[in-house]
C-alpha cells in the first residue's frame, strides 16, 4: 500500500500568477507533438513540411482545447456550461474529455487539409503518432490534480488517496498514461515509420487507444454524478470508447481490403 504524495497543484506562484501543473502538461504535450510533427515531417512522400507543422500544432491546440471542454460538459457535465461559463477557460480544474478533443482534432486536420490540399485522411495519418504524448502527460495533470480515480484494490502498488478515504485504490491515472501516452506512442510511432495504405495508421491509433482506454474503465470509478450506467460495470467511458475500437477496426479493414483491391 502507497500513500498518495502530497503534491502542490501549484508548480510555480509569481505573485497573483499560478502556474498549474496540469496546464504546463497541457504545454509539454503540444510541444512534444510539435517536435514529432517536424521529425514526421522530414520523412520521404509527407503530406507537410515541417514549416507547416507549426500551424498544424496550432490547429490542433484550438481543437483539443475546444473540444475537450465542451465535450466534457456535453458527455459528463451537461448543463455545466449554462451555470458557469468561464469553467471553459479554467484549465487547471482539469474537466477535460478525450472523446470531445479527439472531435476537436478532427475538425481541425478537416480544416488544416483543406487549407494544404493533402486530404483528410492523409492529415489523420501524419498527425496520430503525435497524440499520445500529449495524452499521458495529460494524464499525468489527472494524477497530480488527485482527479478520476480508480476502484479500490489490494494490489502493492494500490495508493490511499486521503480525501477518498482510507481504502487503498487503483492509480489509474498512471494506468493510462503509461498505456495511452507511452505503449500506443511505441506502437503507432513505430507502425507509421513505414508507408502503409491510407486510413491504417488512423485506424492502429483508434483501436489502440479505444481497447486500452476500455480496459482501464473497468478499475476506474465513473463520476460520481453519472455512476455506472448499466450491470454494475458499464460505464460512460465504455460506451464512448467501444465506438472508437469499432471506428478503428474499420478504417483498417478499408485500408487493406483497398490497398488488396
Amino acid at each position: 500500500m502507497i500513500t498518495y504524495p502530497d503534491i502542490d497543484p501549484v508548480a510555480i506562484q509569481l505573485g497573483p500568477l499560478a502556474v498549474h501543473w496540469y496546464g504546463l502538461m497541457y504545454v509539454f504535450g503540444f510541444a512534444a507533438g510539435w517536435w514529432l510533427g517536424r521529425i514526421r515531417a522530414k520523412r520521404p512522400h509527407s503530406p507537410l513540411t515541417p514549416t507547416q507543422v507549426d500551424d498544424l500544432v496550432f490547429y490542433i491546440a484550438v481543437g483539443i482545447v475546444a473540444g475537450g471542454k465542451l465535450g466534457y460538459h456535453l458527455f459528463y457535465n451537461l448543463g455545466g456550461i449554462a451555470a458557469d461559463p468561464l469553467s471553459l477557460l479554467r484549465l487547471w480544474e482539469g474537466g477535460m474529455s478525450f472523446h470531445g478533443g479527439m472531435l476537436g482534432v478532427f475538425i481541425a486536420c478537416w480544416l488544416f487539409q483543406r487549407k494544404v490540399g493533402c486530404g483528410f485522411f492523409r492529415m489523420t495519418d501524419f498527425v496520430a503518432p503525435l497524440i499520445p504524448p500529449g495524452l499521458g502527460f495529460g494524464r499525468i495533470g489527472n494524477f497530480i490534480n488527485g482527479e478520476l480515480w480508480g476502484a479500490p484494490s489490494d494490489l502493492p502498488w494500490a495508493m490511499v488517496y486521503p480525501p477518498l478515504g482510507p481504502d487503498p485504490r487503483h492509480p489509474s491515472q498512471l494506468y493510462q498514461a503509461l498505456l495511452e501516452g507511452l505503449v500506443l506512442f511505441a506502437i503507432v510511432w513505430w507502425f507509421s515509420s513505414r508507408p502503409r495504405p491510407a486510413m491504417a495508421v488512423s485506424g492502429v491509433f483508434l483501436v489502440g487507444y479505444g481497447t486500452f482506454r476500455f480496459l482501464v474503465e473497468f478499475v476506474r470509478l465513473p463520476d460520481a454524478h453519472i455512476g455506472y450506467l448499466a450491470f454494475g460495470w458499464v460505464t460512460m467511458g465504455h460506451v464512448l470508447t467501444l465506438p472508437m475500437i469499432l471506428g478503428g477496426a474499420l478504417l483498417l479493414w478499408l485500408a487493406y481490403g483497398k490497398s488488396k483491391g
